[in-house]
């Protein structure tokens, strides 16, 4: 809690600089005009955002200024907190703008699958749902990933909001972590690549995305006090290379800086990070914010390059970025130089990414049904392709036609499908499936979508029976099983932000209720919502998995499609499911049973770079489903591999068949590796490409290797380095499924630290 005079201070600069926070501004309305022009010179839309910010900044005062890099709470946390009557109710955060230049204020919403709501039940926003984040990058298609993230900042512009937090990237090293289901899988070309889509599609609307959380923020688990420790080669190699790749394809404008230490040093105060990396080696031009309640203090987080504390007045010791870095300034702690940087950063993303030429208009309270719609239809595509078909022993999938009585049972499939908790909850059109599930307070409520599984499942069997029971009594689960032609079994593992989980095993003794019902029906297949990955001990007995995830607004639809076969299975695995979590690095989760607030290091460097699919190559274990695995219903093969090398650029092409007999996508992947070793593992995901064929069509693919994927950082040269030699070069269905391999050779290079450097 602040002191009444901080807040009466952060109050009384906010309201002299801002009269209203949803007025249009004359200047803004007039901006094309010539005496408007004049007054405003940064409202001349043919000059570039940098000249803009400039102009701009040059007009203001310093506490005008002050007010770009302060961030207020937008819901009510009572008897603690009240937000301020000029955020929008139930939202994440505001800044004010600055009227008197036609700069408007910021309003932002959480996050990468809608838009969401905080607060209390009278502030829920009814929004469109994408799948979780893991389920799109399952997708393993970049364009339907910035379908979704163009429908999602539709909804969040057309909702009164400007700044969507989105953007989830960090990579799976602890499948454990309650958080996964938001970020973008283990590798870091196909997280960069998906992610950067998403960010691509929400930007598209004249808003801003961030991209969260910088960096190596691999837990929930102590997350504010955890030091995420590793050398500084590994992480450019691994998690900083997935964020690396998402800023030059995306270009967000604006980085969230996590919560947990990097090498000892908070995340938002890490020099490192900030400044050295993002700023100077990426040449990122954005601005960095504080998640919420990530700042620690004023100056030396300035200095090290964060640019504005997000919600300082709600979560933060103090807020830190208002009187205190104002008494820092006139100590000298700071200089001008750096406050002008800051603000003029957060300027510069506005003009931008559009907010400043595109004012918002208003905050409607309700979509319109039309609008509501058709944005189903588009997460429904991103849940259908999603959706990884993991074992089908038989061809028992897709659903055989002829079934007279099929059994549901479990996860509350009579009436919905499961999403993930925290606040990226996104509130459901039509309300809550499940009523009363705990926890109903944060990190809660455990909702469930109502797109029900059952009732789409039966719309496909208009002459069968088909029969719910919820699976919590394994016996009559088992029963009603052997009476029916088919059991599908859906278990769910809710997930969330601030909670790991402590085992991959299915809670609430879904296991046993599996194993029983499978024991009593050779035709079972299991239908899995989860956040990542998971154990299986019945895998042996049942028929089918599908890994469905958290399938968002229209997720019974899709599985119900998926199932019958109107649609291919075609999501592959974006991280790997261990046989064992004594395969893992750490097989015991670092912090459990810690007191609150005791610092500890969680020791990335057993790993490096080794991360998921890498570990396992590199140890040579057998997972239980490898990276970028996914079956279909068809079949596909592979011919004609070719690779050749100029200079730092590699191509590699190839023929992808379709030789089924029916419809369907694949997901051709390239893997390289140096024949001499001297990597942090054998192979790295290199290129990917999904591909539509018809039965007996076929398609020439070809991908080009980013240069950096057959580099390794070079920490004193500060650079990366091609070390000269033989390459394999290897295409098949998945990390571990091979079919073809070629081979290259490259000569020794130096690259620049990133394309800006060049």
């Amino acid at each position: 809690m602040i002191s009444t005079t901080l807040r009466s201070l952060s109050l009384a600069l906010l309201i002299s600089a801002s009269a209203s926070a949803l007025s249009v501004v004359p200047a803004l309305a007039d901006a094309a005009k010539p005496a408007a022009a004049l007054a405003h010179p940064w409202m001349d839309k043919s000059l570039d955002a940098d000249k803009r910010a400039d102009l701009v900044l040059k007009a203001m005062t310093n506490d005008e200024k002050f007010t770009l890099i302060f961030g207020y709470f937008g819901a009510d946390m009572k008897p603690k907190y009240t937000r301020i009557p000029e955020s929008l109710p139930g939202s994440a955060g505001y800044i004010a703008g600055v009227p008197r230049l036609g700069i408007p204020a910021q309003f932002q919403t959480d996050a990468g699958v809608g838009v969401a709501t905080q607060g209390s039940a009278k502030e829920f926003r009814e929004r469109t749902a994408l799948p979780s984040g893991m389920a799109t990058t399952a997708t393993w298609n970049p364009e339907l990933a910035f379908q979704g993230g163009a429908m999602i900042g539709k909804e969040a512009r057309d909702s009164g909001f400007n700044v969507q937090l989105a953007g989830g990237v960090n990579l799976v090293r602890e499948p454990r972590n309650g958080r996964n289901f938001e970020y973008g899988g283990e590798d870091p070309l196909l997280a960069g690549v998906m992610v950067a889509a998403q960010i691509r599609g929400i930007q598209s609307n004249n808003i801003i995305s961030t991209i969260k959380h910088y960096a190596l923020n691999a837990q929930e688990t102590g997350r504010f006090v955890v030091s995420s420790n590793i050398d500084d080669t590994a992480a450019r190699m691994s998690d900083l290379l997935a964020f690396q790749f998402a800023i030059e394809q995306s270009d967000p404008h604006s980085v969230m800086c996590a919560y947990n230490r990097v090498n000892s040093v908070y995340a938002c105060e890490s020099d490192w990070l900030l400044n050295t990396v993002l700023k100077k080696d990426w040449g990122y031009k954005g601005y960095v914010m504080s998640d919420w309640g990530a700042a620690h203090s004023s100056a030396k987080a300035a200095n090290a390059g964060l640019d504005q504390e997000s919600a300082g007045d709600a979560f933060d010791k103090q807020p830190f970025f208002a009187a205190p870095l104002k008494a820092d300034l006139a100590s000298g702690a700071v200089s001008q130089a750096r406050i002008d940087d800051m603000a003029r950063r957060v300027l510069r993303a506005m003009f931008a990414s559009g907010v400043v030429d595109h004012p918002l208009t208003g905050a409607p309270l309700a979509m319109p049904a039309e609008t509501l719609a058709a944005h189903a239809k588009i997460t429904q595509a991103d849940a259908e392709e999603g959706i990884v078909l993991l074992k089908n022993d038989g061809g028992l999938l897709p659903l055989a036609k002829t079934a007279k009585t099929i059994a549901v049972i479990g996860s509350y499939a009579d009436v919905g499908v499961l999403s993930g908790g925290g606040s990226s909850q996104v509130y459901p059109v039509g309300g809550r499936a499940v009523q009363g599930l705990e926890p109903k307070t944060w990190p809660g409520p455990v909702i469930y979508y109502p797109s029900s599984p059952l009732k789409a499942i039966a719309a496909r069997y208009p002459g069968a029976k088909v029969v719910y029971d919820d699976g919590t009594d394994p016996a009559r689960a088992a029963k009603l099983a052997a009476s029916s032609d088919l059991a599908l079994v859906f278990a769910d593992q809710w997930t969330t932000e601030s909670v790991d989980v402590t085992t991959l095993n299915l809670p609430k003794n879904q296991d046993a209720t599996i194993d029983a019902v499978a024991s009593a029906n050779k035709k079972t297949v299991v239908v899995l919502l989860t956040g990542g990955p998971l154990l299986m001990p019945w895998l042996d007995k049942v028929g089918a998995v599908v890994e469905a995830w958290f399938p968002g607004t229209a997720g019974g639809e899709a599985i119900a499609r998926v199932l019958t076969g109107e649609v291919d299975a075609s999501g592959r695995l974006p991280v790997t499911f261990p046989k064992s979590v004594a395969e893992l690095p750490r097989p015991k989760l670092d912090g459990l049973g810690k007191p609150d607030g005791e610092m500890f290091d969680v020791d990335y460097t057993l790993e490096g770079a080794a991360v998921g699919y890498k570990w396992y190559d590199l140890k040579k274990i057998e997972p239980l489903f490898a990276f970028g695995h996914g079956l279909s219903y068809t079949q596909f093969a592979y011919s004609n591999l070719t690779a050749s090398a100029s200079g730092d650029t590699l191509t590699v092409s190839f023929e992808v068949k379709n030789v089924g007999r029916r419809p369907g996508k694949d997901v051709p992947q390239v893997y390289v590796g140096p024949k001499a070793g001297g990597w942090e593992a054998p192979k790295r995901l290199a290129g990917f490409q999904k591909v539509s064929l018809a039965p007996g069509a076929s398609q020439r693919v070809t991908v080009t290797v980013d240069p950096r994927l057959l580099a390794v950082w070079d920490s004193k040269a500060h650079g990366w380095s091609i070390a000269a030699g033989q390459y394999d070069i290897a295409l098949g269905a998945s990390s571990r499924a091979i079919s073809s391999t070629a081979q290259v050779t490259l000569a020794a290079r130096s690259l620049p630290v990133s394309p800006a450097a060049k």
